[in-house]
């Protein structure tokens, strides 16, 4: 179990992560990141039977970074806003000294196109491995299960 400070620490970092997702300031989104961090989406029939094939498998601060620039510089793509809702972190695990946090979140994704209607991008849940750092709670790993096959033929921006 953890203490009050250290579970507030992860609430803001969901909810920070959330924010920057959804306000499109995507340089700041690989700072969520330790420098090996990776960044994952699965579909959950994948991760419930063991198979390792994700949509988007970024297996670096560095990658997660040049997704970054893809998104801004080179992407053509149909713009939206999203919006995450995400529910409380429950945490798995901790080591004896709350170095290391292994939590999930459910999370739902909205999108809504400029001129369009708003509509589920995305819904499913996080399990995440967080470590601390100097600058304070960090992902190591952030992987996404998304529980519908059925997703949309491109997904841009963070989930």
């Amino acid at each position: 179990m953890v203490d009050f400070k250290t579970y507030f620490e992860l609430l803001s970092l969901y909810s920070d992560y959330a924010m920057v997702c959804d306000s499109t300031e995507w340089e700041k989104w690989p700072d969520f990141f330790v420098d090996a961090g990776t960044y994952r989406l699965q579909p959950r029939e994948n991760f419930e039977q063991g198979l390792p094939l994700c949509l988007l498998a970024l297996e670096s601060k560095a990658m997660i970074q040049d997704r970054v620039y893809g998104v801004k510089e080179t992407l053509y793509h149909d713009p939206y806003y999203q919006r995450h809702i995400v529910g409380t972190p429950r945490i798995v695990s901790t080591d004896d000294k709350e170095e290391r946090i292994v939590s999930e979140a459910n999370y739902a994704v909205i999108r809504t196109k400029y001129d369009g209607d708003s509509t589920i991008l995305s819904a499913g849940y996080y399990h995440d491995v967080v470590v601390r750092t100097p600058h304070g709670l960090k992902f190591q790993s952030r992987l996404c299960v998304y529980d519908s096959e059925m997703i949309a033929n491109s997904i841009i921006y963070p989930i």
